[in-house]
């Protein structure tokens, strides 16, 4: 972990509406990702987790506060230039792949589309380095159809490998697919921890997380409540919120690291 600052937020708000349907889904928060550092955010649903996602990914403008990725304040941008923030800066994943149906796994990852838009392109050697690397040398001109949920997710993470990111970011990028299928993906992940890339993580797999992370964050109604190292927050929570919130996540049965 470098002393560099990937990501910084600072007293950032996000408000939803306006008067007595207004919606608090962030309340001042702030936190810092350094090189190299996999940060875990953890929270039930309506915390806020979602929306601090797209605020660090520049998909969404916070209501208040100031937001930097790569050393550059983001917060003013127009949409322009935060367009290339995210294709140059950021790669998202999602719970849905978002993968092109008619594109080869290939032929998503050269083409590097986001969102279902093309920004730009990447030499076909490369991209398939990208995606042998991830396990999927041997798919590389299947189509998404014809790849299991789990193969589609890794040709999505190495569709935001191939831009290059100082960051990435995982939005419950397991939840969807059958419990089968969840080791492969969180194998790739901790194998992009492994090589030292800078990510911010929103996952239930917990158990996962205490292995690869190495900062964790409590979010409770859009507040930071509790941070600090896995073992510290996940083991020796001090705030009750949190303790409820992973005593029903079972987290006290940690599997061993040979088993994610």
């Amino acid at each position: 972990m470098s002393a560099e600052v990937i990501l910084k937020l600072e007293e950032v708000s996000k408000i939803f509406g306006s008067g007595e349907r207004a919606v608090a889904a962030l309340q001042n928060v702030s936190l810092q990702a350094y090189g190299g550092e996999v940060v875990l955010v953890m929270g039930p649903s309506g915390s806020g987790k979602t929306t601090l996602l797209t605020i660090a990914g520049a998909l969404l403008k916070p209501t208040r506060g100031r937001v930097w990725v790569g050393g550059t304040e983001i917060t003013a941008m127009d949409e322009g230039r935060l367009a290339s923030i995210r294709r140059e800066r950021v790669g998202f994943i999602y719970q849905s792949f978002n993968l092109l149906e008619a594109l080869t796994a290939l032929e998503n990852v050269s083409l590097m589309t986001t969102n279902g838009t093309l920004n730009g392109s990447l030499p076909r050697d490369r991209a398939g380095e990208i995606l042998n690397t991830l396990g999927l040398g041997h798919r590389l001109n299947y189509l998404p159809n014809q790849l299991s949920d789990g193969e589609k997710q890794r040709v999505a993470i190495a569709r935001a490998l191939a831009m290059d990111p100082d960051i990435m970011l995982f939005d419950e990028v397991t939840s969807a697919l059958d419990p089968e299928l969840v080791g492969e993906v969180l194998r790739t992940m901790r194998a992009l921890s492994d090589e030292g890339m800078t990510m911010l993580i929103v996952t239930h797999e917990l158990g996962f997380a205490y292995h690869v992370a190495d900062r964790a964050i409590f979010l409770h109604e859009g507040l930071i409540h509790e941070q600090g190292t896995p073992q510290e927050v996940l083991l020796r929570p001090r705030e009750q919120r949190t303790r409820e919130f992973l005593e029903g996540h079972g987290l006290f049965r940690l599997p061993e690291p040979e088993a994610v």
